[in-house]
């Protein structure tokens, strides 16, 4: 965070340097953002994406990491659907929005659906080697001391987990928000993404940037404000000494 100052130097010298209206300065981007937040659409459009990116985060999350843990305790099932992952992995984003646009219209359930099945694989893989990864001592401790399902659960299975969730979670928010803008750019009546199309058929370098980083620091304070606070408070117990 403390480096950031310097890249908006860096940012001003280079504009000054080139006095070119296709490169505004961050003085000029911060007053094209006070100007659409007071008098345009800028509040309603970040709204709208941030509620496009939370709704595609939780439910990726959550359907990731359901199949992750049952691929990781399953070998079976492992073996069976592993190359579905793998399929997932790799199929482009691009089509999967262009089919569900089709499949279900331009629609806000299109969008957040194209968005889960892009982010699920990624969830579960990593969730599925986090399973793989459990410690056997700890199993085999469980087993003797007889704890219960919940107990081993939250002192044996969760802390072993929570680095792999914190990963997926750190790399999807970085992940959707990105696609999110390409849907919106591709079918949507508003949103940054779908902003930034208009900006850009008038060559509106300023409004670009005002909406690019208007979305980037609301993701900085998330990561810097809550999911790095949450991230140490729950691996703590890592800094205890043994």
């Amino acid at each position: 965070m403390l480096s950031l100052p310097l890249l908006l130097v860096l940012w001003q010298v280079m504009a000054m340097a080139v006095a070119n209206p296709l490169l505004p300065s961050p003085v000029d981007v911060a007053a094209e953002m006070g100007t659409l937040a007071s008098q345009g659409a800028l509040l309603h459009d970040l709204g709208r994406t941030l509620g496009r990116v939370v709704a595609a985060f939780v439910l990726a999350m959550v359907l990731g990491t359901g199949i992750g843990i049952a691929l990781g305790r399953a070998r079976w099932a492992d073996r069976l659907f592993s190359a579905w992952l793998v399929v997932g992995l790799n199929l482009p984003a691009i089509v999967v929005a262009i089919l569900f646009y089709i499949w279900l219209g331009l629609t806000e359930w299109a969008l957040v659906a194209a968005v889960v099945v892009n982010k699920l694989p990624m969830v579960a893989v990593t969730i599925r080697e986090g399973v793989r990864s459990f410690a056997d001592p700890y199993e085999e401790l469980a087993i003797v001391s007889r704890l219960s399902w919940t107990r081993r659960l939250r002192f044996i299975y969760w802390p072993q987990l929570v680095p792999f969730v914190l990963a997926s979670a750190r790399a999807g928010l970085s992940l959707i928000w990105k696609i999110v803008l390409v849907f919106e750019v591709l079918g949507s009546d508003g949103g940054i993404g779908f902003r930034i199309a208009i900006f850009f058929q008038y060559f509106d370098v300023a409004g670009i940037l005002a909406y690019t980083v208007s979305f980037v620091a609301v993701v900085l304070v998330f990561e810097y404000g809550v999911l790095r606070p949450l991230e140490g408070r729950l691996t703590r117990w890592r800094a205890l000494p043994l």
